[in-house]
Order: C-alpha cells, then sequence, then structure tokens
C-alpha cells in the first residue's frame, strides 16, 4: 500500500511549479541542461549584484542538436531574462553570433557605458564552433572585460545522432587557445558556468563548456543556489601589472604573447585554485596502483562501470584504484594531475572520441624521466603491447575513438588492465561476474534475428514529401535540414554539403560530366543563414543548376522556430533577382494568396504544386542558375498554430472507402505519407488514412483510384465519456510500490512524436516531488521525425544516489514500450535482462515508412514478440493494446501513453506515489483532464482489464467497430498470418465470396465462381490430400470476377454501408466529395494519365443510377465494356480459368508450390487505370515465368502420381 503523505511531499505538491528553474532562489529545482544553461546568466547577474556590480547578460548563437532548443527556452523565460538585464539575440548564423558576443566584451572600452560590464555567452553545435574559428581565435586574443567574461557552450553531437558527423569540439577549442570545461550533470553546467565567467574576467580568455546530449537534453533535480559555487581567485599566480583584460590599443603581437605567456597560465592557476580536476576518494602513494583518468560523459559511464564490477568507493581504496575527474579538459593543470599520477603503476584514460587528456598526461609524465620519481604506464585508446598510437594495427583499439561509450564498453577496458593485477579473490570474482554477464548479453544480441527498422521520415503532410521530388533523368543534392531525410528515400538525391554550402559540389563537377543539370535543395533557414552565398557562387560560375528554396515558414528541424530575421517568398525572389538570375518560378499548395500580392520580383510566375513535375522539367533546360521557390508551410508547424487557433484549419478530412480501394499503394506513392495506413480486411489489404496523425495535405488524393472521398463540413465524432470525471479508479486498490534500495531504471521507448518524452519527464518530475534522485535522458533527434525515440529514467532515493543518466546493460527494472519495433532494437534489447526487467508492451503497432514504399510491407509481429520475450522472460512480457483503449476511451490514441504509465503504476512497477505522479500531470500543463482520466482508466486497465473492455463494447464507443475508425489504426485480428488454417476455412471462404459475387452481379456469376472452386478443391484433394491451391483459387479467382467496374464502384458507394459509417464518424452538417476520373470524359495529364476532378454530393444520384444497370454488365449493351480496361479485366478471368484446366491434371506434391503461386498471380493485379494496367503487364510476365518453370517441374513420385 501506499503510505500516508509525508509533510514534506504535502508541501511540495503544493509549491513545486513549472517554473520554479527560473525564480527559485536557493533549494532544488527540476530542470534540463537547456533550462540550466538559460538559468546561468541570470545566476551571473545575482551573484555580480552581491559583489557590488551592475552587470548585464548577452546571449547569442545559432541552434542544433543537441543545443536545439536553447533559443526557444529563452523564448519562453524572456520575462525572467529581462527583469536580470539578459539580452537574447539569437543570430543569424554562428560566427556572426560570436562577432557580437565578442562585443560585448567592447562596451566598456568606449564612453557611455551603462554597465560596469557585460558577459556574453555563445551557444552553437559542433559544425558552428568549426564555423567560427576566426571569430574565437581574434576574440580569444583580444580578451574579456574584468567584469563581462564569454562562455562558449559548445554543443557536440558524439554518435551523430542528429548530425552529418560525428563532433568533438575539444581539439577545436584547443586550437583557438580557449579553454575547454567538461560538465558531467546538469548541476554541473550550473557550476562550471560560473566558473567559466569567472575564469573569462580573471584570464582574460573566451572559456569552452562543452555540453553534449548526456548532459543537456538530460533533466534532473537541481541545486540552484546562485551562491553555492564559492569563487577562489588564486593567490598562486602573479597578475601583469596591467592585467590581461581586453585594451586599445593592442597589436596582434602583444595579443599572442599575452595569450601565451600570461592567459592560459592564469586559467590553470584558476582551475587548481578551484579544485576543477579533482580526485573522488583517497588512496595513499603506498597503497595506490591502478588510477583512471576521465571527464564528462565517459566519468558517468565509468561510475556506472565500476558498479557494475562490483568496484565501490570502499573496494577500490582497498585494492588501490584512484579516480580522477578532470573538470578543464584543456590545458591540463599539472599539479593536481601529478599528485594523482603519484606512485601508480597504470593510469587508464577514460575519454570518448580522440584522445585530449591521454596526450597531455603523456606529455606531463614525460617530463618526469631522470627525476627519479615511478613513471606510470598510460593506457587509453589503445593497450600498451602494440607500440605507439600510429604503430598499431589499424583498428585494434582499447577505447575507440569512434561512435560513443557505453559502461559495458569501459567496465571491459577496465577489467582487462585490472586483471592483470594481483586482486583480492572475492574482487576478482565479481568481475569476472559482470564479465560473463557482458559477454553472455552481447552474444545474445549478435543473434541473428529478424529485424524492423523504425527510419525517420517526413511528418505526415510535410511539404518536403512533394517538394524533394526530381523528374525522371534527373538527380538532386541534399542539404541541412529534415529534407536531408530524402537521401535515404530513393529519390535519386544523394550527396549533402555543411550548411551555406548546398549546390557547390556541383560548380566543381560541372566542367568535367556528361551530366549537364542538378537540382539543390536549399532550406529557407539555411538559405537565411548562409546559403544566399553559395547561390551567388554559383552565378559566379555559370553554373547550370536550379536551386530548390523550400520555403516552410519555419526551422523545422530543431523545433518549428521562426528563421532568424525578416523573410518573405516575394523578398527571395528580389534577392535572388538582384543576384543577376532571371529564371525564378514559385510553387505552392496556395497560389490564390499571391494574388495581388506586392513585392515580388518582376514576371516570376506562380504555379500550383500539382504542375511541379513539368516547371522542374522546364528549369533544367534553362542554361544557368534558376530558382524554385516552393512555398508550403512545415505541417507539425501547421498543427501547432491550428491548435492554438493560429492557422486555419479546413473543415475538411480524407476517407477511404476501403471496398472501393483496390489496396495498389498509388496514393502512398503520390503522397509519400505516413498517415496513409494498411487495413487489413476480408478481401485483403486495403487502405485507411489515419486521421489522428493526418496533416490536411490531402495530396494522397492525387492516388489514381475513385476509393477517396473528401468529408466536408462537420467534425469528427468523439466517443462518448464511459465515466463521471473522478470516479474511474476510485474504488481500484492502491499497488504496492517497489522499495528504492538501488537505482530503478525505466527505459521508455516509442515513435517520435507520440509523447515518449513527456513521460519521462511526467516521471522525472514526480521522483523530484518526493524529493528522490532522478535523471532523465531523452534521446530524440531527428529520430522525433516518425523514428524511434527512446528516454532512459534512473530513479534513486536521492540524488547522491544516481551514477548514470542512462539505463545500463541489463539494468531496465521497466521498458515501457510504445512500439514493438522500437522496442525490439538493439538499443532497446540490451537494456533488457531475463529475470529482472518486465516490459509493458503497447500491442497496436504503426507501420513503418517502409510500407511508403512497399505496398505488401509486413510486420513480423511473432518474431519480435518472442525476441522481447526471451529478452525480459516469459512471464515478465505483458501486452495491453493502450491505443484501443486510449481511443475507445477518450477519443485519441495519443493517450495510449499516460494509460501505460498508470497501467504500471498500478501493477507496482512504478516506485512512485499516485499523488505525485498526477500533480505531475497537472504541472505539464497539456491536456489535463484527458490525462488525468487516461493514467485513471490505464489504473482500473491493470487491475479489471476484462472489466473495462466489457465496458468499452457495451456503453463507450459506437458498437460498430468502424464508428471510431477515424481516430484508430484499423487494426488485424491477428497480426501474424497463419499457416494452419481451421478445417472450414475454404468453405467460410467461398461463402462469404459466393454472397458477395450475387450482390455483385446474380446467383447465376457466383455460379461460375463456386464450380471452378469446388473442381480445384477436388483435384487437389485427389493430388495432393491438402487445400492450399483451393484456398489460393477461392481468393483469387474471386478478385478476377469481383473487378471494380464503374457498376461496382456505384453500387459500393449506395447500398448504404459507406454512408452509414461516414454517419458513424462525422457529427454536423457534412457533405460530401468524390474525387474522380471518369474513363469517358476526364482530360488527360500531359503524361497521358487520366486526371482526376473533384465531384459533390449530386454523384451519389449518379451512383444510384449506375448500380441498378450492373445487369449490362458485359453485354453488347454495356457502354463501359468496350474500353481496352474492362476487356482486358474479362479476358483475365477467362485465362485463369485456362491456366488452371491446363495444370490440374498435372498437380502433384512435387509442383504444388508452383501451382499455388501461378493460382496466387491476381494478388498483384491492383489499381485502376494506367496504375491497374502496369500491375497486368507485371502479372502476365511472372504468370509466363511460374507456367514455364511448372512444365519443367512435373515430376513423379515413386513411378506414379502422389495422391
Amino acid at each position: 500500500m501506499n503510505a500516508p503523505l509525508t509533510p514534506a511531499l504535502r508541501a511540495a505538491l503544493e509549491s513545486v511549479q513549472l517554473d520554479d528553474k527560473y525564480t527559485l532562489e536557493s533549494g532544488r529545482a527540476w530542470m534540463s541542461g537547456i533550462h540550466a544553461l538559460v538559468r546561468l546568466p541570470m545566476m551571473q547577474r545575482l551573484r555580480d549584484l552581491r559583489a557590488g556590480l551592475n552587470t548585464a547578460g548577452f546571449v547569442s548563437g545559432y541552434r542544433g542538436s543537441p543545443l536545439g532548443g536553447v533559443d526557444q527556452n529563452m523564448w519562453k523565460a524572456a520575462k525572467y531574462l529581462k527583469a536580470h538585464h539578459v539580452e537574447f539575440q539569437p543570430g543569424i548564423n554562428e560566427d556572426l553570433a560570436a562577432t557580437a558576443v565578442w562585443g560585448t566584451q567592447q562596451v566598456n572600452l568606449f564612453p557611455g557605458a551603462k554597465y560596469d560590464g557585460v558577459f556574453g555567452m555563445w551557444y552553437g553545435k559542433g559544425p558552428g564552433v568549426d564555423r567560427c574559428g576566426d571569430v574565437f581565435k581574434h576574440a580569444n586574443a583580444a580578451g574579456t572585460s574584468p567584469h563581462g567574461g564569454v562562455l562558449v557552450v559548445a554543443g557536440d553531437d558524439h554518435p551523430a545522432k542528429s548530425s552529418t558527423l560525428p563532433h568533438q569540439s575539444d581539439h577545436i577549442l584547443k586550437a583557438c587557445m580557449i579553454p575547454a570545461l567538461f560538465p558531467s550533470s546538469v548541476q554541473e553546467v550550473l557550476d562550471y558556468g560560473l566558473h567559466g565567467w569567472a575564469m573569462s574576467r580573471y584570464a582574460g580568455v573566451w572559456v569552452g563548456m562543452k555540453c553534449i546530449t548526456d548532459i543537456v537534453e538530460v533533466s534532473a533535480s537541481v541545486d540552484v543556489d546562485p551562491y553555492r559555487v564559492q569563487i577562489v581567485l588564486p593567490e598562486d599566480f602573479r597578475l601583469p601589472p596591467d592585467g590581461l583584460n581586453i585594451r586599445i590599443p593592442d597589436t596582434p603581437l602583444q595579443q599572442e604573447a599575452r595569450l601565451l605567456d600570461y592567459k592560459l597560465y592564469a586559467a590553470l592557476a584558476y582551475a587548481r585554485a578551484n579544485n576543477l580536476n579533482r580526485e573522488l576518494w583517497q588512496v595513499p602513494a603506498r597503497d595506490a596502483r591502478f588510477g583512471i583518468m576521465t571527464s564528462g560523459k565517459a566519468y558517468l559511464d565509468t561510475r556506472q562501470a565500476l558498479s557494475d564490477l562490483g568496484l565501490s568507493e570502499a573496494v577500490c581504496q582497498r585494492i588501490g584504484l584512484r579516480l580522477f575527474k578532470v573538470g578543464m579538459v584543456w590545458p591540463l593543470e599539472s599539479t593536481g594531475m601529478a599528485r594523482f599520477a603519484d606512485g601508480l603503476d597504470e593510469i587508464l584514460v577514460v575519454e570518448e572520441k580522440r584522445q585530449v587528456l591521454e596526450y597531455q598526461l603523456k606529455e606531463e609524465l614525460f617530463s618526469w624521466i631522470g627525476s627519479g620519481k615511478k613513471i606510470p604506464r598510460v593506457v587509453g585508446k589503445f593497450d600498451d603491447k602494440d607500440g605507439g598510437e600510429w604503430a598499431v594495427p589499424q583498428g585494434n583499439w582499447l577505447l575507440p575513438a569512434h561512435y560513443e561509450f557505453s559502461p559495458a564498453m569501459v567496465a571491459k577496458a577496465i577489467a582487462a588492465r585490472l586483471l592483470r593485477f594481483e586482486l583480492p579473490a572475492d574482487v576478482r570474482a565479481g568481475i569476472e561476474a559482470r564479465l560473463a554477464f557482458i559477454a553472455d548479453r552481447e552474444q545474445a544480441l549478435a543473434r541473428p534475428r529478424v529485424v524492423e527498422d523504425r527510419k525517420p521520415w517526413f511528418c505526415s503532410g510535410c511539404p518536403h514529401n512533394t517538394s524533394t521530388r526530381v523528374p525522371e533523368g534527373s538527380r538532386g543534392m541534399a542539404g541541412i535540414g529534415c529534407h536531408y531525410m530524402v537521401t535515404w528515400m530513393g529519390r535519386n538525391t544523394q550527396v549533402y554539403t555543411q550548411m551555406g554550402g548546398e549546390g557547390v559540389p556541383w560548380l566543381g563537377q560541372a566542367p568535367f560530366t556528361e551530366e549537364k543539370h542538378v537540382f539543390a535543395n536549399l532550406g529557407d533557414g539555411t538559405y537565411f543563414h548562409s546559403g544566399l552565398l553559395a547561390i551567388r557562387a554559383a552565378v559566379a560560375a555559370k553554373a547550370p543548376i536550379t536551386y530548390k528554396i523550400l520555403f516552410n515558414d519555419a526551422v523545422a528541424m530543431t523545433g518549428g522556430q521562426p528563421v532568424d530575421g525578416p523573410i518573405s517568398v516575394p523578398m527571395i525572389s528580389r534577392q535572388v533577382a538582384a543576384e543577376g538570375i532571371d529564371k525564378i518560378v514559385v510553387v505552392t499548395d496556395e497560389p490564390e494568396k499571391y494574388q495581388g500580392m506586392a513585392g515580388m520580383a518582376p514576371g516570376v510566375p506562380v504555379k500550383h504544386r500539382d504542375e511541379l513535375d513539368a516547371v522542374m522539367r522546364e528549369l533544367r533546360e534553362h542554361p544557368g542558375v534558376s530558382v524554385l521557390i516552393y512555398d508550403q508551410t512545415c505541417a507539425t508547424e501547421k498543427r501547432r498554430r491550428r491548435k492554438r487557433g493560429a492557422y486555419p484549419d479546413p473543415a475538411r478530412r480524407v476517407v477511404i472507402n476501403e471496398r472501393v480501394c483496390e489496396g495498389c499503394g498509388d496514393c502512398s506513392q503520390k503522397s509519400h505519407c505516413l498517415s496513409v495506413e494498411p487495413l487489413e480486411t476480408e478481401f485483403g489489404r486495403k487502405r485507411a488514412i489515419n486521421q489522428s496523425s493526418c496533416n490536411k495535405d490531402f495530396s494522397c488524393l492525387k492516388g489514381f483510384c475513385p476509393s477517396f472521398v473528401t468529408v466536408e463540413g462537420g467534425k469528427l465524432r468523439k466517443p462518448r465519456a464511459l465515466a463521471p470525471e473522478g470516479a474511474i479508479d476510485d474504488d481500484v486498490p492502491q499497488p504496492a510500490l517497489p522499495a528504492l534500495a538501488q537505482a530503478y531504471g525505466v527505459f521508455i521507448a516509442g515513435v517520435g512524436g507520440t509523447g515518449v518524452v513527456t513521460i519521462g519527464q511526467l516521471l522525472g518530475m514526480a521522483a523530484h516531488l518526493e524529493g528522490k534522485g532522478c535523471s532523465v535522458l531523452d534521446m530524440a533527434g531527428l529520430a522525433q521525425k516518425g523514428g524511434a525515440v527512446y528516454s532512459h529514467v534512473v530513479l534513486a532515493q536521492t540524488p547522491d544516489h544516481l551514477m548514470n543518466t542512462r539505463v545500463a546493460m541489463g539494468e531496465a527494472d521497466l521498458m515501457l514500450a510504445g512500439d514493438l519495433v522500437v522496442a525490439t532494437s538493439a538499443d532497446a534489447m540490451a537494456r533488457l535482462r531475463p529475470g529482472r526487467s518486465r516490459a509493458l508492451l503497447n500491442s497496436d503497432t504503426a507501420p513503418t515508412a517502409a510500407f511508403v514504399t512497399n505496398p505488401d510491407w509486413t510486420l513480423p509481429g511473432a518474431n519480435l514478440t518472442a525476441d522481447l520475450q526471451a529478452a525480459c522472460g516469459k512471464d515478465n512480457l505483458h501486452m495491453v493494446d493502450a491505443s484501443a483503449l486510449a481511443v475507445g476511451l477518450l477519443g485519441d490514441a495519443i493517450y495510449s501513453n499516460p494509460l501505460m504509465m498508470g497501467y504500471a503504476y498500478q501493477k507496482g512497477w512504478l516506485p512512485l506515489s499516485r499523488e505525485s505522479l498526477l500533480r505531475a500531470i497537472e504541472l505539464n500543463g497539456q491536456q489535463v483532464p484527458n490525462n488525468l482520466a487516461a493514467f485513471a482508466w490505464g489504473r482500473r486497465a491493470a487491475h479489471d482489464l476484462a472489466g473495462v473492455t466489457r465496458l468499452l463494447a457495451s456503453g463507450g464507443a459506437p458498437a460498430h467497430p468502424e464508428g471510431i475508425i477515424e481516430i484508430r489504426r484499423p487494426r488485424v485480428v491477428q497480426p501474424v498470418v497463419e499457416l494452419k488454417k481451421p478445417a472450414g476455412e475454404l468453405a467460410r471462404l467461398v461463402e462469404s465470396r459466393r454472397a458477395f459475387l450475387t450482390q455483385y452481379q446474380d446467383a447465376a456469376y457466383a455460379k461460375q465462381y463456386t464450380d471452378l472452386v469446388d473442381k480445384v478443391a477436388h483435384a487437389e484433394h485427389e493430388a495432393t490430400g491438402t487445400q492450399r491451391l483451393a484456398l489460393a483459387v477461392a481468393r483469387y479467382y474471386f478478385k478476377l470476377l469481383a473487378y471494380k467496374d464503374e457498376y461496382e464502384v456505384a453500387r459500393l458507394y449506395t447500398d448504404g454501408e459507406f454512408l452509414k459509417r461516414i454517419g458513424e464518424q462525422f457529427e454536423g452538417d457534412w457533405k460530401l466529395r468524390f474525387h474522380l476520373a471518369p474513363p469517358l470524359f476526364a482530360r488527360r495529364g500531359a503524361d497521358g494519365h487520366l486526371v482526376k476532378k473533384a465531384y459533390g454530393p449530386g454523384m451519389l444520384r449518379v451512383f444510384r443510377l449506375l448500380a441498378r444497370m450492373k445487369r449490362l454488365r458485359g453485354t453488347r449493351f454495356d457502354p463501359f465494356g468496350y474500353t481496352h480496361e474492362r476487356r482486358a479485366e474479362r479476358e483475365l478471368a477467362r485465362e485463369y480459368r485456362e491456366t488452371l484446366s491446363a495444370i490440374l491434371p498435372k498437380l502433384n506434391r512435387g509442383n504444388l508450390d508452383r501451382a499455388v503461386a501461378l493460382a496466387s498471380v491476381p494478388e498483384e493485379i491492383r489499381g485502376y487505370g494506367h496504375v491497374k494496367e502496369a500491375a497486368m503487364e507485371k502479372a502476365a510476365a511472372r504468370r509466363e515465368a511460374l507456367l514455364k518453370d511448372f512444365s519443367a517441374s512435373v515430376v513423379s513420385i515413386g513411378g506414379v502420381r502422389a495422391a
């Protein structure tokens, strides 16, 4: 049972607010590393005020993962920043932002300064650090003002999760002679930030602070007292009489001498005085044998690895192991380092990416030669058995410099070195046991298994789905932004560049190739950042290239920020025209908004996006540089703005009549959209629109198919609430909660954009309210675009008990799996341990992006589920269809995650109280009543799933299952194809299809069908004793007979089923529009294909008339029967009968597989018009090949035909 609330918890529940991270003056607040960066300048201002200084702050930089959210959070905190005299000014690019920060240090050199000094902060991701090398060198040499100081926040993406290259800023900062701090926690972001400014003022240098995902995308409970950091100015360093700060006049050589003779040594003195590098525990020189030097995230991995190996602080002291945590990684302060190295036999340097500490350590120890001191052996990236770094056989790493570390990798390196020493038997046994566990898990993970990938993809309705296409025969060049994902989407767009270099590689290719032209994608954010210069370079080179400027009105890649200054389509048109480009075209989904718009460059035409292909074909013939501005607002941004009422939300939705749909996939091909999903039906796989994720782009309507209908006016009908609020879980007993004797790992796996990150934040805030230790690491980045997203939640009794920000290998106590595909990725499976880990799986699985290009994609559900079960233990996998429950109970699948959280809580798998979890939901402030209800329903489902299911079936949702189809994913009853069919399967299949064909035409027509199936079933039973061929014929002969001509499409719209479903799905004053291309009078497009047109509700009268004319089908009075398509359809059925008549006499067990394959060929014939014609051609070729193969493979078994 839950313990009664403690006074401390009751006080926290009442007092904690979301903005504590900015407003709280002391105590603990819940914040991420990004929030810490926002709070930092406010803390510096408070410290200065206490010291009697009137200072101001200035923050500028450029967004990019892992610092993608800095600007958004600065804007959100604007009123707090303003109150603390902090100016936030996002840069248009990184180096200009750095130059502006340089300017803050010059304020007090001139009269008129309003403050005693301005402290500056620059932020940017690794490539931005590279880009700023020139500014950094100049500004660092010039120096800082005495009461100013500059902090350079470098965001490094070590594993390249959201970057075009992995990145490590340490070496660039070193090249610029900027001292580099490397925090290992959110707390240290605050502490080191304050030290950074103090060091910068004292030593006159800019100070770098390296921030990676595991530091800034982590949320934790931190001490926010601005005065907790005690800053000590060095007493052992003599500053020159004129100090080390910025001055005028100053010559370049004076600056260089000051930097090298004084400033860097002053920084070292500061690091020494403030103990930035420290030993974690003391081991006397006489006992010391082995040392580990580490920093930043590698420190976290090392602490976790030591813990996993059974090497607690006491054990380490017992065996003579020292641990040295370096806060300032360059330059390495030598006094502390020498004290650490004294008496050691060996030092292992654990640092991620290329060596920084190891080089400096070896350099320092080299000077010990001849001093009489014992010089420890140093290993790090490489073992000591192969010689120096460049003598080592390639790839023979001890701790690789590529990708990123895991605690398991570090544990293996520590163990490999430690086991060479004499160790107590119990310590050795503990180390060997962990190594055996790691080997076992690695072996299990390495076993070949079916793996499904969830690749990041364009959001539903994304403009890039259309804009990144290239005409046949052309190729594209990718740029930086979401549209970079086109490189894995099969659109002949392969190479990419750094930001701002888009298209420029072509200038070096064009003179040396037969290729005449390329397209280059350039986002509007990149255009504003630096891309205009790339266009200028192409103009100067007279290159035949078309720049596609993708104007989507937001910097979508990093969260939908506005572009950093004034930009519009007319402005871009004038700018590129001024560069000398005379061929400019605007393509948009809303050409009407340009009527009467002022400011466009003269002679620029505006075309509808339907004409994109023709426009591109025209532009590629242009001899010089041309520009296509593609204007369509980012789909996700549209969705956000619609929620705020800041963007028009048309009362228009697309639905698919799945009985008319043929499952050809042309709509997916045309729209490239993830909201077009598979729907399994009695008559095969069809399509449905996921209304929950649909962003109303409407490009799926281009699919050549009459099954698309738009419902205009009215709105989606939400299911009725099932119980009054508050009564949902009142009678559910309180669970027994797990104890927190050791760290408790919750690993959350799901699809980007479904609220995975929110659940981690709710758990973290709940733990913070209870005063527990908690770390939440969100691994999203590019994956937020429908890819795999993970959250690592580590809970402990107090913040001091936390070792790491990640759930380590085999250390997940609970996996909340919102998606089977993500839950069975190698990254997720590594966290599980049979017997320890429990997994709660949402059994509903969204199709992956593979379905967009492969209409026959199927999820290997049984394989993946079995793998997950093996990874956590047979009885530890629990499945619940959380999406179906969320839709049925609350009207939207988005509530499936809080529902699962409630379910896990009720099962006793979350060591947090109900009160704190509910308060966390309230503090989050998003859809609070629904999220509270979802949590309550989850609890109730965990307590009595059968009861909730009964309630759902009887009262909540409409009884007809399609009634809530608009907000649920249509799902198969059994996701895995059964190999063993029940005995009555053939009879059931034939009867349902006989009835359908009677409705389709008449009883005589249906009898043609049953006669052939009976004949095949009898012959097959005689020949092989099986039903496989008969089942195939029952399916596919039906498919050929029930071809969807005009009469049938009309019947399927007017027999009452479709309208009934629409009535259950929508409420209000709605009307239907049908999107058709009637072959007798539709016009043809440039490609020779019929063009679809929208028809109003009056079309239903035409359909009713046509449906009554079905008796004309196939007769000489059939006006449609003379078309090529209809004749071909009738011919297919005749040919099918002939083929079967030919193969039945030769049927035996040896050729049964081929016979079934031959009978199943019509599966490939899908679609309408030109789509169906292409499918028919493909099927005919396959049929010929199979027939030939069948003839060649007729064999007799044992001298007689097998029976």
